[in-house]
């Protein structure tokens, strides 16, 4: 269907993120298993149990506004995924890993904050409030995750990869 309308956009960006999220459930643990540190494996635990929160989130803005999601797969998540895959293949487990591994979820993070802020500002010029504020909660989360991994990559994981020879 194409996307003519503001709002035909908001059901194609929701429908996106969606699929977006749904791949990153299946790829979170696959990263906490390639993980060694402890705080890093951790973060990757904590991230699957939010992103199941936000994709009970997505369902509840479905629901409140009847809206109808299309089937579609978010290429640039499948992308992101990949990269994390292709990291796991290639670079042996152990503290350069992690280093790898956050700057691979730094990217979904960015990629998530995009894509809920482009989500909370079509909802507000729409007019749809309770879907804005449920998307906004879920925004916020992926920008506080994204400053958990910054943080542990610069207090521990980077310094870490740095005695590696």
């Amino acid at each position: 269907m194409p996307i003519k309308t503001l709002q035909d956009l908001f059901i194609h960006e929701l429908s996106d993120i969606n699929s977006a999220e749904k791949q990153l459930s299946k790829a979170l643990p696959r990263m906490a298993r390639a993980a060694e540190d402890p705080a890093l494996i951790a973060a990757f635990e904590q991230h699957f149990e939010e992103t199941q929160g936000q994709l009970e989130r997505i369902d509840q803005v479905v629901e409140a506004g009847n809206f109808k999601l299309k089937r579609i797969k978010c290429a640039a998540m499948e992308g992101l995924v990949e990269e994390a895959k292709e990291i796991i293949d290639e670079i042996p487990k152990g503290p350069v890993r992690d280093v790898a591994l956050v700057g691979a979820a730094q990217r979904v993070e960015h990629y998530e904050i995009a894509g809920y802020g482009t989500l909370v500002a079509l909802a507000k010029t729409l007019g749809h409030d309770v879907a804005a504020s449920t998307l906004h909660a879920t925004l916020e989360e992926e920008k506080a995750t994204d400053i958990k991994l910054t943080e542990l990559a610069k207090t521990t994981i980077n310094r870490k990869a740095l005695l590696v020879k």
